[in-house]
């Protein structure tokens, strides 16, 4: 293995189940890994990203130490923020001109006040698309896209990693209530927000059919989505993002074993794929 330090990344060169591979992390937030995964494109030439790390769990069917495949992922904190006293059918700001919508849906902080009965002041936020400028089309045309369609290739492929044997044991005295298991899913998404709350938990999952929220797969991505890359993103369940009965956020005790489900996963999957 090879190291390429570039704009203050470092990139590991090497061979990883008989493929060339390019490893280099993300770190924290959409912004940071947007920065990184449009370096590894615009530097290296690569046929496909396959993007892992943990998550928080927003579905209620499944556990900690799963892994899971989303089918779409979606960034859900680019917002249109309602002045008060407007409502569903009040058209946003600059609406008229597409610049935003009330297609995808939004959050109503009313509905989350112990006396529902008393208005809120934050009113509304409306979910928007985000902005992209795919390599595919004429430059400076834009599309907007909410849900991103990871590579259906290599979702598909996933498929035979169903029954995968996981980790399920931090040590000899603390394992998983059950096995984890590898799913496909169909949504997950991203902000730059690490959620530890039940009620929004809720809501992402009830609003939108999600299971892992985390803080940069969307970033990855959308630009993969842009550069018309094929991607897949892998994330293992360290936390139930506020939904557990404990008082604390369970990824202090299980981050380390979701993330090794996620390595051990990843490799797997590079095994499937041809030379």
């Amino acid at each position: 293995m090879v190291e390429e330090h570039r704009d203050g990344k470092r990139f590991r060169i090497g061979t990883l189940e008989n493929q060339r591979a390019i490893l280099v992390m993300t770190r924290l937030s959409m912004l940071n890994a947007g920065i990184t995964t449009q370096l590894l494109l615009s530097l290296f030439n690569v046929k496909g990203v396959l993007h892992f790390g943990i998550a928080g769990n927003a579905n209620s069917e499944l556990e900690i130490g799963d892994v899971v495949i989303p089918k779409f992922w979606a960034h859900t904190c680019l917002w249109s923020w309602q002045r008060y006293g407007r409502g569903p059918e009040s058209e946003l700001p600059l609406e008229s001109n597409d610049d935003y919508t009330r297609d995808i849906g939004y959050l109503k902080f009313l509905d989350y006040n112990n006396d529902t009965t008393t208005d809120n002041l934050l009113n509304n936020v409306w979910y928007q698309p985000e902005e992209v400028f795919p390599i595919t089309t004429t430059p400076e045309t834009s599309q907007h896209v909410f849900w991103v369609p990871v590579d259906n290739h290599y979702f598909t492929l996933f498929k035979k990693l169903e029954g995968l044997k996981l980790e399920e044991c931090i040590n000899a005295t603390t394992c998983l209530p059950t096995a984890p298991k590898v799913a496909r899913v169909e949504r997950g998404v991203s902000a730059n927000m690490f959620i530890d709350n039940k009620a929004y938990r809720t809501f992402l999952n009830s609003k939108f059919n999600v299971t892992p929220v985390d803080m940069e797969s969307a970033a990855v991505a959308l630009i993969c989505y842009q550069q018309n890359v094929p991607f897949l993103i892998i994330r293992a369940l360290s936390d139930l993002a506020g939904g557990g009965s404990s008082v604390s956020n369970e990824a202090s005790n299980f981050a380390s074993l979701a993330a090794q489900n996620a390595v051990a996963t990843l490799i797997k999957f590079v095994q499937l794929l041809p030379s």
